[in-house]
């Protein structure tokens, strides 16, 4: 763990915000992979009548992101984040290092958290989950025979995604985007997330997509097979 950071982080947060409840330092930072390019995730609880906001500044010389939440913002922004099924912010606060919490109202949010972290995500209902078996089929068939390379590439890059989504709500597992993708994707199946993966890298690196649809359709005989005749949708 860089201490150096942590004492940076610390600085930031007396300078910003003196009469903070709660201060929780997040990301690589507090989990020990921080590089000399990573930003700053402060997670700070404020006293009633503050300023629920997403800020980014720069503090000496480094980059920083601010969640800043009453007690009342924290709880809709928690809601908010197992609605989305990403419970971002409840990562924070239950995986995070706590640099400030002198009322215990940090620790009050750090269980709130890890308790929505083990209750999983809610399931997506039986109209999402066919939706996105017509849409990863359509993906698979669309990808079998492509011969565009561009077109391959963001066809696979849809296709992981949706299969992401499919095997996670599968395994009742918190999703994730950018980073937190391939994170949450091994978290919920090593096995099936990994050759999801591994079928990815060998579409982007050789342009071959066969092991990338053999993962995904792994995924779809998980979720109730391949769905493309017989689908119908209306609004």
């Amino acid at each position: 763990m860089d201490h150096d950071l942590i004492d940076q982080a610390r600085r930031l947060a007396a300078a910003r915000f003196p009469d903070a409840l709660a201060v929780v330092l997040g990301g690589s930072a507090a989990a020990g992979r921080a590089t000399a390019s990573s930003d700053l995730d402060l997670a700070v609880l404020v006293p009633d009548g503050g300023e629920s906001l997403r800020e980014t500044v720069r503090f000496e010389g480094r980059l920083a992101e601010l969640f800043v939440h009453t007690r009342a913002g924290l709880a809709e922004i928690f809601a908010a984040d197992v609605a989305s099924r990403r419970a971002v912010m409840q990562s924070i606060y239950a995986d995070g290092l706590a640099l400030h919490d002198p009322s215990g109202d940090g620790a009050a949010a750090r269980d709130r958290a890890a308790a929505d972290l083990l209750a999983g995500p809610p399931a997506l209902g039986a109209d999402a989950v066919e939706a996105k078996r017509y849409g990863l089929t359509d993906l698979l068939l669309d990808l079998a025979d492509r011969q565009d390379p561009d077109e391959a590439l963001a066809i696979g890059a849809a296709a992981l995604g949706t299969a992401t989504e499919l095997l996670c709500d599968h395994h009742r597992a918190w999703v994730g985007g950018g980073k937190w993708l391939p994170r949450r994707l091994r978290a919920a199946d090593p096995e099936l997330g990994g050759a999801l993966l591994a079928g990815h890298r060998r579409l982007c690196a050789s342009g071959e997509p066969d092991r990338l649809v053999a993962a995904a359709g792994q995924v779809l005989g998980l979720v109730g097979g391949p769905l493309a005749e017989g689908y119908r949708r209306t609004w």
